[in-house]
């Protein structure tokens, strides 16, 4: 084969290539445009073409929305569109603030997001006061957070952990991406008083209740 032809067909092995490679594009795109919902990967690649690389493909989308005012955002292991942050000012007269959680209600909160599942008698112990069924209820009718697996104890006890749509109302992709100790401190999200736990959080042995 003479190096001519070699490079014509290389060529148009790469055209072919670029063009499969956009249209796979094309397609994820439509996909998240339409989901009212963070969709997994596994979920998408059962849309796809057999073969076709998905994670590759999000991957490259992600890079191509990163300077758009909406991006690509991975949430778990799933997929959304999302405003870019920075831009978040121009929709915040179209958000309605429809309850205030109590500060009852944050510490719980934090407690189980902090250390990635709590049963009530773990969040009990570490905030010294009983939990109220209606402040558990609350959480999981906002959809923040949801019941886990059993711990392997005496009684095994349910577990509480955050949820997906948790993640996705704070824009993090998983709990590893919780602002640590020091940066709630600074932002006046924390009391100076800490709540000390035998289980460890993400950044401190010492868990910190979140304040109104």
């Amino acid at each position: 084969m003479n190096i001519y032809l070699k490079d014509t067909i290389d060529s148009a092995q790469e055209t072919i290539t670029t063009t499969f490679d956009v249209e796979i594009e094309r397609m994820i795109e439509a996909i998240l445009f339409a989901s009212t919902a963070p969709i997994s990967i596994k979920e998408i690649a059962t849309r796809l073409p057999d073969g076709t690389d998905t994670r590759q493909a999000l991957e490259s989308l992600q890079k191509k929305y990163e300077n758009r005012g909406f991006k690509i955002v991975k949430i778990m292991d799933s997929y959304t569109f999302r405003t870019a942050t920075d831009l978040s000012y121009l929709l915040q007269s179209h958000v309605v603030e429809k309850r205030k959680l109590s500060k009852a209600a944050l510490e719980v909160l934090a407690i189980i997001a902090y250390h990635k599942s709590s049963t009530r008698s773990e969040i009990e112990e570490i905030r010294g006061v009983s939990v109220s069924t209606g402040t558990l209820d609350l959480l999981i009718e906002i959809g923040w957070i949801t019941l886990g697996p059993r711990r392997s104890t005496p009684g095994r006890p349910i577990t509480f952990i955050i949820t997906q749509l948790f993640l996705d109302h704070f824009g993090l992709q998983s709990a590893q991406d919780l602002p640590g100790i020091n940066e709630l401190r600074e932002s006046g999200l924390l009391d100076r008083r800490s709540i000390s736990s035998e289980k460890s959080c993400n950044d401190s042995t010492n868990t910190e209740t979140i304040s109104n």
